[in-house]
């Protein structure tokens, strides 16, 4: 990593400080200001923030557009990208376009199923899958070329991630993937939200056995609960969540009135916990569409102030 690099979340963790990102999605039009005011509520306490690239195959305004208006408000944009509605031409296309806006931070997807969303007619694309995609903005950046050869002129200066799910079927090899991505170039990885803490630092500990920790950075992805109702629905109809038994039953025997703060505090407790996991560089909060309780848990949890940079 170079001193200069203009990424500040990389910045933050070479500097050993437990970074924090959150995340905001886009609106379903063309009003920048939805997604603006999401941004403006968590600013002061995350170092970047992550922009969903269609989720759920739902279109949206698109994520370049969407981290270009977090950019001219000061904020640092970390732009999702999936390979599922772009080919290799479109994919090197929007890396530079990007870098145009001087947006220094990438997360390379998959994308969900398109038969999720509101066109389950539309063909997907994956001409490049994502681990891929993490070695083409890699090559693009550290080779200064295009997959087809030619030179780039001003090449992108793209701090490159991916995501990771340590909970979905089968468990044996969740960690030999997080080596693939590893191996494909990922400099940072943003985990699916953490619930089950010890099926986490299980995982956790096979990684650092196979010296991945030692090559990338990991931030533990965590979701507040807002009720017991969503806690349910997480643990039996989202694909790939592992919400324990007894997360539910705690925020079950609270009175409804005092369900999301208990789901707030459940959300603290993990991050204080993980805070001392070796290898656990970070953490990113995903607050769906609940972004105004970002600054509580990361007061609460010790994170705040964010550190100052030279």
């Amino acid at each position: 990593m170079s001193a200069k690099t203009p990424s500040r979340l990389e910045r933050v963790l070479a500097a050993g400080h437990k970074a924090v990102t959150s995340e905001c999605g886009p609106p379903r039009g063309s009003d920048p200001e939805v997604i603006l005011r999401k941004a403006r509520l968590i600013r002061e306490h995350v170092d970047a923030v992550n922009v969903t690239d269609n989720q759920t195959s739902v279109t949206r305004l698109c994520s370049l557009a969407s981290c270009v208006h977090l950019k001219l408000a000061g904020l640092e944009p970390i732009l999702q990208m999936v390979t599922r509605d772009r080919n290799r031409i479109a994919l090197q296309s929007d890396i530079l376009g990007a870098a145009s806006f001087d947006i220094h931070n990438l997360l390379c997807l998959s994308g969900d199923h398109q038969s999720f969303g509101d066109c389950a007619q539309g063909q997907n694309v994956h001409d490049l899958d994502s681990m891929q995609l993490i070695q083409t903005a890699r090559h693009m950046r550290d080779e200064g070329r295009f997959l087809g050869g030619e030179e780039i002129l001003r090449p992108p200066k793209m701090f490159v991630g991916a995501a990771a799910n340590p909970f979905a079927d089968p468990f044996e090899i969740r960690v030999p993937r997080l080596a693939k991505k590893v191996a494909a170039g990922a400099e940072f990885i943003q985990t699916q939200c953490i619930f089950n803490l010890e099926k986490f630092e299980l995982w956790l500990s096979q990684a650092r056995e196979r010296g991945l920790l030692e090559k990338v950075y990991i931030l533990a992805g965590l979701t507040p609960l807002k009720s017991a109702g969503m806690a349910k629905y997480m643990k039996n109809r989202v694909p790939g969540m592992d919400v324990p038994e007894e997360v539910v039953k705690r925020i079950s025997g609270v009175p409804k009135e005092g369900q999301a703060q208990e789901g707030i505090s459940i959300c603290v407790e993990a991050i204080e916990r993980l805070k001392e996991a070796p290898g656990v560089a970070g953490f990113h909060i995903m607050a769906i569409e609940w972004e105004e309780k970002v600054p509580e848990i990361v007061e609460r949890a010790g994170l705040f102030p964010r550190p100052a940079l030279d």
